[in-house]
């Protein structure tokens, strides 16, 4: 990081130092008082718990000082921390954070990538970290660091030497997409798609396009907006673009991809077509046919940024997947697992299961299904859709998992599914249960369900199993 005095801090922050010299410099900012650095900024948060209660403890721990809330704490406890060099009083810490790092980001002469969609923005977001760290110093979105404090705590980790910084940005709303965007100010936008995901949210697929948009929008002039053309609502948000548009996709693109293969895990390779006459054979690493389109994004960026076809080639063949993300392994008991249990909405259930029949076997294909959370009005014929697909494909066992999921399982049997490999449970505790009992060596499972529903104790029974 590069250091910030603290009347940089103070200033950006739209704070008052209340405590020590506005030419002290910090050399990192924390919000963790267990994870705080000697020389850090530490700043309380209002969560589960309120941060100003573990302010003596990062002191403790190296902190040089601290934001207060003028509403949350008593200034004569001041003078007990006789650790913090100073301290600077803030109206909000959470706001506080975000001005800082949007100050701090004016400081940074590296590019900013900022990367979002309804499905797939994550296995982009690692894909573009893989295939850019070849060639430049990248500082990337860490785990599920995409929101409204992971993002500045993602600017936060870019110092002078960081040539490019990658982005996730989640949304749970309007106008969360702009506010994050004002903040990183990113010079590259990528959407994947738009699904519907976070529906209950925003209400429909329409209104998650234009939340989608507001990346589009943010972009300046000489910046560049990376849009799949495959997706339908690509018409409707190109118009928000006051940049240069770059599109990517199967059918269509600036960017293309044909002749579409996977071997026996599942793994796509594919022609990378760039214009009319160039044309390179890419093969990923991570499953799933579906993840062409996100290494195709990729592609589209990395051009952009100077890497040649067989930079991207290279880096996009030794790409792996982040946790319970298409991570694809075997048990002890030659049992094959497709973690994908971070997250589920209809589109990636879809991909997924489609992935799990292109894997090869000579024993059973089994699907761990759980809710998909935050469909609202569309839920119920989204999880009788997924049973559907479960039946046409020929999935030999499935397991329901949750409330929800029981549609999954009802909907499957109706459409020609023998019910006798038709499991349902309430909690993935009880599936993890089953799941021991069931698999068998030369099986491929996969599991897959919303957050929320908490399937990687199904992985983890498997591979203790």
């Amino acid at each position: 990081m590069i250091p910030l005095t603290v009347g940089e801090i103070a200033d950006s922050a739209g704070g008052i130092i209340i405590s020590g010299s506005p030419d002290i410099k910090v050399s990192g900012i924390s919000i963790d008082s267990r994870t705080v650095s000697v020389g850090d900024l530490f700043i309380p948060l209002k969560g589960n718990t309120d941060g100003h209660a573990y302010i003596s403890d990062a002191l403790k721990n190296g902190a040089l000082g601290f934001l207060v809330e003028s509403s949350a704490y008593q200034r004569e406890k001041l003078s007990k921390l006789n650790r913090a060099q100073f301290a600077v009083e803030v109206k909000d810490s959470l706001e506080a954070l975000q001005n800082i790092a949007a100050h701090y980001r004016t400081k940074l002469s590296a590019r900013v990538i900022g990367v979002t969609g309804s499905t797939g923005k994550t296995t982009t977001k690692d894909m573009l970290n893989c295939v850019l760290s070849q060639k430049k110093r990248v500082v990337c979105t860490d785990r599920n660091y995409n929101n409204e404090i992971g993002v500045p705590l993602t600017i936060f980790r870019a110092d002078s030497e960081t040539e490019v910084l990658i982005i996730e940005m989640a949304m749970r709303g309007k106008g969360q997409i702009k506010e994050l965007a004002e903040i990183a100010k990113p010079n590259i936008g990528v959407v994947t798609n738009i699904g519907q995901a976070h529906i209950e949210l925003l209400g429909s697929e329409e209104m998650i396009a234009l939340a989608k948009a507001e990346l589009v929008e943010s972009i300046p002039v000489g910046g560049v907006v990376v849009l799949n053309a495959d997706d339908l609502w690509t018409p409707n948000i190109i118009d928000f673009a006051r940049s240069r548009v770059i599109t990517y996709g199967i059918a269509r693109g600036d960017v293309r991809g044909s002749e579409i293969d996977v071997d026996e895990l599942g793994r796509a390779s594919f022609r990378l077509e760039i214009g009319k006459s160039l044309a390179y054979v890419v093969r990923l690493s991570i499953p799933g046919k579906h993840n062409v389109y996100n290494a195709l994004a990729v592609a589209a960026v990395a051009l952009q940024m100077g890497l040649s076809p067989d930079d991207i080639r290279i880096g996009l063949s030794k790409c792996r997947p982040s946790s319970m993300r298409m991570e694809i392994f075997s048990t002890l008991d030659n049992v094959l697992i497709l973690n994908d249990a971070y997250n589920a909405n209809p589109a990636s259930m879809q991909a997924a299961l489609l992935t799990l029949v292109d894997i090869s076997t000579e024993g059973r294909h089994v699907a761990v299904l759980g809710d998909m959370l935050e469909l609202g009005q569309v839920s119920n014929e989204a999880h009788k859709q997924v049973g559907e697909i479960v039946a046409s494909l020929g999935i030999n066992v499935l397991v329901a998992v949750g409330e929800e999921s029981q549609v999954i399982a009802e909907s499957a049997i109706k459409a020609g599914m023998n019910s006798k490999f038709v499991i349902t449970c309430r909690n993935s505790d009880t599936a993890a249960e089953i799941l021991k009992q069931l698999t068998m060596p030369g099986d491929v499972v996969l599991v897959k369900a919303s957050r929320g529903i908490g399937l990687e104790k199904v992985v983890k029974a498997l591979v203790k199993a």
